[in-house]
């Protein structure tokens, strides 16, 4: 028997690089935990995807704290990359994790590029593993982060080799403080990625007038949140227009209207992260936001949202 299709059925399914999520809605790395510190607020099934907070060869301990400081419109966090080490993220947070059935993507950094190669090759042929999402872009790390995403030979140099070393899709998460990024957008892509994700946060701080100090223990942080949005949203469609590889848009998505905009700009599908802080329901309203707007709008799929923009 057919399927029928109703008046109020939107497909929301899409498939990026190979990567088939149930809709255009993940959770960005470093806002989710591991994946189930939510929980019972919200199930990470609910997402098309889970991007896991940022896996290191070795375990790290982050940045000092203060970490985490609320600003207008947004925030600044200093984390530093802290967690358990890729050996204690395969035996006992990946299992766990999967336990839920969610569609699981893994954020890596490295110092090094030989620390990202032997985290690639760590991760090679682990069940449960739909993705990896290259971190050459975190603000608040002294080595490695935004030092390989501001170069675009660099950025090119790691991606290729990373792309050798992984048996998943790779994509490749830029950052917003470089010269260029539709240069670095297209030397990834040329390079092997299979998807980028933008954009990383912005460079920021916070200053204690009554100590004279930064609020933050580590001077400076990465800004997220809606004051963010018009830069990501310009970085996005600027990507978009440079590249053919499927773009994933994130940076002060807060609500549906939000996540629209980025998909008219260009973006296949998008990441949550402040949004979850301050709402833990954001999710579910955005996905059914854009079956709404899908409805409203006529298309019958939800990727049909994606470059409609006019200019």
């Amino acid at each position: 028997m057919k399927n029928i299709r109703t008046k109020n059925t939107v497909d929301l399914s899409v498939e990026l690089a190979g990567i088939k999520m149930k809709n255009p809605v993940l959770a960005a790395s470093g806002t989710f935990g591991y994946g189930t510190e939510y929980l019972p607020l919200v199930s990470p099934a609910i997402f098309g995807a889970v991007i896991t907070k940022t896996i290191t060869l070795l375990p790290r301990a982050g940045n000092k704290p203060p970490r985490v400081y609320e600003t207008a419109l947004g925030m600044l966090n200093s984390i530093g990359l802290a967690n358990v080490g890729v050996k204690k993220f395969l035996e006992e947070k990946l299992p766990e994790l999967l336990s839920h059935h969610p569609v699981v993507i893994v954020n890596i950094a490295g110092s090094t590029m030989e620390e990202y190669i032997v985290l690639a090759g760590m991760l090679h042929g682990q069940p449960g593993i739909s993705g990896i999402e290259l971190n050459i872009s975190c603000p608040n790390v002294k080595q490695g982060g935004v030092a390989f995403g501001a170069d675009p030979l660099q950025a090119a140099k790691l991606t290729a080799l990373v792309k050798k070393a992984a048996d998943k899709p790779l994509i490749v998460k830029l950052s917003p403080n470089v010269a260029d990024i539709a240069a670095v957008a297209r030397a990834v892509e040329q390079a092997g990625a299979d998807a980028l994700s933008l954009i990383n946060t912005l460079y920021g701080m916070a200053i204690d007038i009554q100590r004279q100090k930064p609020v933050l223990g580590n001077v400076t942080g990465g800004l997220s949140g809606p004051a963010i949005k018009p830069v990501a949203l310009y970085n996005v469609f600027k990507a978009s227009q440079a590249v053919k590889i499927p773009v994933i848009g994130l940076g002060g998505i807060m609500n549906s209207g939000d996540a629209v905009e980025f998909m008219l700009a260009g973006a296949s599908a998008v990441q949550i992260g402040t949004a979850g802080f301050v709402n833990p329901g954001a999710v579910k309203e955005i996905v059914n936001g854009l079956k709404d707007y899908c409805l409203k709008n006529k298309y019958p799929k939800v990727t049909q949202i994606t470059g409609k923009l006019k200019v």
